[in-house]
């Protein structure tokens, strides 16, 4: 990837990234799915945390492995990195537009007997091949079985309660171009890493940014041309393109129509 221009960062954007960074002795090197044809894949989860060493802990347990982008350190989970804010989140996941994240592992027995053997508070399912991990602050993770991938975890869904169903799918679609279809009974839509899950709201959910999971991110192969893109289409950025020389990175915020924090990336894994 060509080099980024050094620019003046502001206060602002340096506490937002001061946030995610914390000092972990053992690297490796990410690598997220390669992108659709509109440039977009699957980046990462953004997580807020009252107890930073305690969900540390917890992601490395559930299989994350640690990367570095110049001063910022995530979690590496095949398609998606996972970044965590100290900061007291305003609420779980249960009453959110993001009622859980999903993964996949490739035998669920091996993952709820070594998880269970390292602490982490984890249900069997309703389906022999599914589990619920209880994370820390609220979060709730469900993990189905899936035979087929090579690692320890991978990342599969975000599984939305939105009053909007068809609305979300289409508006996913055409600005990040993401392909609609089922995942079950679920009406879905993919994108390179990651499945889009949507089940209708039975009662008002709230807006993720301030929760557990406080945004999500995609990565994008052209950070300005996806702005100008959604721009036309009339959505507001809530922050525009910004440079991050120390790590290479460019990025930008948006909410989507219903709530959910979108951050977009152009460069986050190393």
């Amino acid at each position: 990837m060509s080099t980024l221009p050094l620019v003046t960062r502001s206060r602002s954007l340096l506490s937002l990234l001061l946030v995610t960074l914390f000092t972990i002795p053992s690297l490796s090197f990410a690598q997220l799915n390669a992108p659709n044809s509109a440039g977009v894949a699957m980046g990462h989860l953004h997580f807020q945390t009252a107890d930073l060493a305690a969900s540390q802990a917890f992601w490395e347990n559930l299989g994350g492995e640690v990367v570095q982008n110049g001063p910022i350190s995530m979690y590496d989970i095949p398609g998606v990195l996972i970044l965590l804010r100290e900061a007291e989140p305003s609420s779980g996941s249960a009453g959110t537009l993001i009622i859980h994240v999903g993964f996949h592992v490739p035998n669920v027995n091996a993952a709820y007997d070594r998880w269970s053997a390292a602490g982490i508070d984890v249900e069997r399912g309703s389906f022999d091949f599914q589990l619920w991990v209880n994370g820390p602050d609220g979060l709730l993770i469900e993990i189905l079985e899936n035979p087929e991938i090579t690692g320890s975890i991978q990342m599969h869904h975000i599984h939305w309660e939105t009053p909007d169903i068809e609305g979300m799918q289409a508006w996913y679609s055409d600005m990040f171009g993401a392909v609609p279809g089922m995942r079950g009974n679920f009406q879905a839509a993919d994108i390179p890493g990651v499945n889009l899950t949507f089940n209708q709201a039975e009662s008002p959910v709230m807006e993720t940014q301030g929760t557990v999971l406080d945004h999500i991110g995609f990565e994008v192969t052209d950070l300005r041309a996806t702005i100008a893109k959604l721009e036309a289409a009339g959505v507001t950025m809530d922050s525009g393109y910004r440079e991050i020389a120390a790590a290479n990175l460019a990025i930008a915020f948006l909410t989507d129509p219903w709530g959910t924090y979108i951050e977009l990336t152009q460069g986050l894994a190393p």
